[in-house]
């Protein structure tokens, strides 16, 4: 005859036994994980605003945690929303089935209900990458974004790695200076500067151009920024001031990175895990523990602190949809 949990935990709790010991019986608490990505990007927004009242905060996908449930049925997370200044997501309109390619309609309208949703719910602007290369989809591309209110940009190259060369000008080129993040009327997505040769030749080309706002890596093959090289490239080529956002990814260590520690390899701390599918050097993290948000924001070797300190306008969140990945 079988026997019930209940027959064989109650002598083991009679003997005083420790059901750590017995992790079958003792699972891991249920955790919220799209609530711990809220919490954890409004505790990055609170610390850098601390620092500096008009840091921008801008995450990169994971919209739909803009819904109280995650879903289109949702009303809106007011207290994540409050916390952001703008929300970036990529192909909603072009690229998501490949670059060039237009957005199923089905995810078209599933993508701007959310972003919508925080538009409307919050002074929040809505940033959008699509990818396209041919210019009557480039145009169409700005074209759509335009009519929902959206600042856009046409990428090119799928890595974020160029500057493309159509149109000649940014769309919606002006000579203004760009103060607020809700000020600019276009963008240059530009965080892989693999193509590169050097710092100083990615400053030169971008200060060759009339961008609202840029976001580039925080670093160049490792190497940070000089105090002059920021303060270039937050010159447009006309002589206004633009908006400079460094990429952060939140939801994923990589192994090339300041914080990473060889030992690691073989001694990993208890928030890092398996490397991520298709990659060689980013890892899955447990973004909700203390260790991994240590090293994002709260203190002066915080990677918020180096951004903040270097003399950037806002940070540009990566992998903010890193829920995912534990949800399924």
């Amino acid at each position: 005859m079988k026997r019930t949990l209940a027959a064989f935990l109650t002598p083991l709790l009679l003997i005083g036994c420790n059901l750590d010991e017995f992790p079958e019986f003792n699972p891991r608490p249920i955790i919220d994980y799209q609530q711990e990505m809220r919490d954890f990007v409004r505790g990055i927004s609170r610390y850098a605003k601390g620092i500096e009242a008009d840091f921008i905060i801008v995450p990169q996908g994971g919209i739909e945690i803009v819904s109280t449930n995650g879903r289109v049925s949702g009303s809106a997370d007011t207290a994540y929303i409050n916390a952001i200044d703008g929300l970036e997501q990529e192909s909603v309109f072009y690229g998501q089935g490949g670059i060039d390619q237009p957005t199923p309609a089905a995810e078209r309208n599933r993508l701007r209900t959310f972003l919508d949703l925080a538009k409307d719910n919050g002074d929040v602007t809505i940033l959008v990458t699509d990818f396209a290369f041919t210019p009557s989809k480039v145009d169409d591309s700005y074209d759509l974004n335009a009519e929902a209110g959206y600042i856009s940009f046409a990428a090119d190259h799928e890595a974020l790695d160029n500057i493309p060369e159509y149109p000649p000008q940014p769309h919606n080129e002006n000579n203004r200076n760009i103060l607020r993040l809700d000020q600019a009327e276009n963008f240059l997505n530009l965080i892989n500067p693999r193509s590169f040769s050097s710092r100083q030749a990615l400053v030169d080309a971008v200060s060759d151009t009339n961008y609202d706002l840029v976001i580039i890596d925080f670093f160049f093959n490792g190497e940070a920024y000089t105090e002059e090289q920021i303060e270039q490239l937050q010159q447009k080529r006309d002589g206004g001031r633009r908006l400079l956002l460094a990429y952060v990814s939140i939801g994923q260590a990589e192994d090339d990175r300041f914080y990473w520690q060889n030992s690691w390899f073989s001694n990993p701390p208890v928030w890092l895990g398996e490397v991520v599918s298709g990659t060689s050097g980013n890892y899955i993290v447990d973004y909700w523990e203390e260790g991994w948000q240590d090293i994002i924001f709260g203190n002066d070797d915080s990677y918020l602190f180096r951004v903040i300190d270097a003399g950037f306008d806002g940070a540009y969140l990566d992998y903010v949809d890193a829920f995912e990945f534990f949800e399924e």
